[in-house]
């Protein structure tokens, strides 16, 4: 999966966060600050949700749902989770339904590039973001 994998001291987990997702998997903070920074960018986001992974930001649904996960690739087994301990991760996503598969699948790769360069542009901008891997 394509995305940007980086620690940061900038996010924390919060008590009780992976109550809403999965064991010990984080990313709460991430996505409200990553949120602020893609609507200065000029995308109109939608409220932060949890998933299982982690956090999921909704950017767009039509023509196709684009979105941005946020999460964490490591449990660093602390009690509480240290966040120098933890290796963030945020990717984007343009989700093809299964019907306009069927019926003409629109074209992704313009907003999906966009998307993942004003990502990268966001992390590298921050000087408490240590990149870790970027695909």
């Amino acid at each position: 999966m394509d995305g940007y994998w980086f620690t940061s001291s900038l996010f924390d987990v919060e008590p009780g966060e992976d109550e809403e997702t999965s064991p010990g998997c984080y990313g709460r903070q991430l996505a409200v600050w990553l949120k602020n920074q893609l609507e200065l960018r000029g995308y109109n986001v939608e409220p932060v949700i949890a998933e299982d992974f982690g956090r999921c930001l909704t950017l767009s649904r039509n023509p196709f749902p684009l979105w941005v996960g946020c999460g964490n690739i490591d449990d660093p087994k602390s009690d509480p989770p240290s966040s120098e301990n933890i290796i963030w991760h945020c990717f984007p996503v343009a989700e093809i339904p299964f019907f306009k598969r069927i019926f003409g699948k629109p074209d992704t790769t313009s907003a999906l590039s966009r998307l993942h360069a004003d990502l990268g542009a966001i992390l590298n901008a921050e000087p408490a973001i240590i990149l870790v891997a970027e695909k």
